[in-house]
């Protein structure tokens, strides 16, 4: 017996499908009217704590917390109010993280990456606002005109502060641009000399590149930097267009191995499952049949 329309990702080691249920949609709201900034209203507590977590990101973790407390006390009228405001913040960003990690892992492990990339301006070539702007405008285009993938975030270097953009991508045989070259330079952080493969393209259009080829066993790996990465700046995932985070497959009952997950609601899957788009069968799971098969966020 089949289970028609499941939403399946993979775990970096297993694949878990998601039954299709049928639930009432919800209106969504017009986030044109609910976000546009008002410069004559004050800023509410939780933008207030926002803005004291980003640029408190920088301090240990155990002194993190402490000194937020003591910056928002004069917006309440006790320490126990402004703790308990305060645990119900670093409550929510820890919700947010939890979120951004799933998502992030879930998207990766669905395609196929061959690099690990760096991206980091020369000040002679870019301000952070033009050098920001610009790497993302290159790398869309790169991604809508030769099919370049790519998933990353932005972060500070903690010894300067300067930006840079830390990036999984997906470059297709013969889409390169530039030429990948190696280059023996002195590494100031662990004092001493290092080979690197850097791209003259974005060198020359940027300042630096770095380009470390990705091993699919090594993936894993790359992904635990990613996230350090999304935790340590309270960033956002940036991702070219089309990544999803499952496809959608009918599931065999012999398919599954057992039921997990918070009331049982996810199925674990064998390796060598069988996926079938709407009765008809498409072959065993494989990144070739999982082309064919339709794909969701």
């Amino acid at each position: 017996m089949l289970i028609p329309e499941n939403k399946i990702y993979f775990d970096g080691s297993h694949y878990i499908a998601i039954p299709h249920t049928t639930r009432p949609k919800q209106g969504r709201k017009n986030k044109a009217a609910t976000t546009t900034p008002n410069p004559n209203k004050p800023p509410t507590k939780k933008e207030i704590f926002d803005e004291m977590y980003k640029g408190s990101l920088n301090k240990p973790k155990s002194e993190l917390k402490e000194s937020i407390i003591q910056e928002m006390r004069n917006h309440f009228d006790s320490d126990e109010q402004t703790e308990k405001f305060v645990d119900e913040q670093f409550e929510r960003k820890k919700r947010n993280a939890i979120v951004r990690r799933t998502r992030l892992s879930r998207k990766v492990y669905l395609q196929q990456w061959n690099f690990f990339c760096t991206f980091t301006y020369d000040s002679d070539k870019h301000t952070e606002d033009s050098f920001k702007k610009k790497l993302s405008n290159c790398l869309a285009h790169l991604s809508n005109r030769k099919g370049w993938k790519y998933i990353g975030v932005w972060e500070r270097s903690p010894k300067n502060n300067r930006l840079h953009f830390h990036a999984l991508t997906y470059i297709p045989d013969g889409s390169m641009v530039g030429e990948l070259i190696q280059v023996t330079d002195y590494d100031t952080t662990a004092h001493r000399k290092q080979t690197t493969l850097q791209n003259t393209y974005f060198n020359e259009k940027f300042g630096r590149s770095d380009f470390k080829e990705l091993i699919r066993f090594l993936l894993p790996k790359a992904v635990s930097y990613l996230v350090k990465y999304l935790e340590k700046s309270g960033g956002k995932l940036v991702y070219s267009r089309g990544l999803p985070a499952y496809f959608i497959s009918d599931v065999m009952e012999e398919d599954v191995v057992c039921t997990i997950g918070q009331e049982d609601r996810k199925l674990l899957l064998f390796d060598n499952f069988n996926c079938w788009d709407n009765g008809e069968y498409i072959g065993v799971v494989s990144d070739n049949v999982i082309k064919y098969l339709r794909k969701s966020n």
